[in-house]
């Protein structure tokens, strides 16, 4: 029989999706505030943008020169500001679907498990 995971409860899910729908929410009180209204394709672009640079960062420490650990973590910053922008223009619910995407994982996860595989 899989074991099960710590991960596979309604519980875990739902403070995941009830904690980033408090931090969007955050996101958006800010970004209406403080920046000119954005369409979700400026968002959308932005993120592409920003994962890119990232991306950039990892593939010149993959081909061996040092990157700081500040400036991935900045970088992921914008990836996360920019994902929050977007949902937020497309009034997406980024909790609900992360909650709904990590219960699809889990089921698939819990399934190749009992079956021997490893996901």
């Amino acid at each position: 029989m899989a074991q099960k995971s710590r991960f596979d409860s309604d519980e875990f899910r739902g403070a995941i999706g009830d904690r980033l729908k408090a931090v969007q929410q955050s996101f958006d009180d800010y970004q209406k505030a403080d920046f000119p209204e954005r369409t979700p394709q400026f968002f959308c672009l932005e993120l592409c943008g920003e994962a890119g640079e990232l991306a950039n960062l990892q593939k010149k420490e993959w081909k061996g020169r040092d990157i700081a650990d500040a400036d991935l973590a900045d970088e992921a910053a914008d990836v996360l500001i920019a994902l929050m922008n977007y949902s937020n223009a497309r009034k997406l619910d980024l909790g609900a679907a992360v909650a709904a995407k990590l219960a699809v994982i889990e089921a698939k996860r819990a399934a190749m498990a009992a079956r021997g595989e490893t996901y």
